[in-house]
């Protein structure tokens, strides 16, 4: 019964974030305020973070939880074999984090960017700024 449980929270998640992937595309792309643009472009950045931790996630196997990727006692033939198979993978989890901080840096960026829109046209509409260009 656990099996199914576990299944079923996996299903819903990957359901969740192909459901935030396709509400922030097209947050991206029809919306025509700028402020908008940038949290769904926040929200697409979050969400592929996410994707990425889920695919680096580990799922229990034969019983035994996962565990972060360090060897505790010497090496031994099966200590490695058992540690390969229930380690997770620090990649996804160092390219997140990566990842995260070069968010940040591109909002702010585009938040001033923003701000410089709004001191120049005073609006943040983007099809107002347009008309206003043309």
């Amino acid at each position: 019964m656990s099996e199914f449980i576990v299944n079923y929270l996996f299903s819903l998640t990957l359901f969740s974030l192909i459901f935030n992937f396709v509400l922030s595309i097209y947050g991206l792309f029809f919306k025509p305020h700028y402020i908008k643009k940038v949290i769904a472009l926040t929200i697409f950045s979050d969400t592929i973070n996410v994707f990425a931790i889920y695919v680096g996630y580990r799922r229990w196997v034969n019983g035994v939880n996962p565990r972060p990727p360090v060897l505790i006692k010497p090496p031994t033939p099966g200590a490695i074999s058992e540690f390969i198979n229930s380690a997770v993978d620090p990649l996804p989890q160092a390219l997140v984090l990566t990842a995260v901080v070069i968010g940040l840096a591109v909002t702010l960026f585009l938040i001033f960017l923003g701000y410089q829109l709004y001191k120049h046209y005073h609006t943040l509409d983007m099809r107002e700024i347009r008309r206003l260009r043309g």
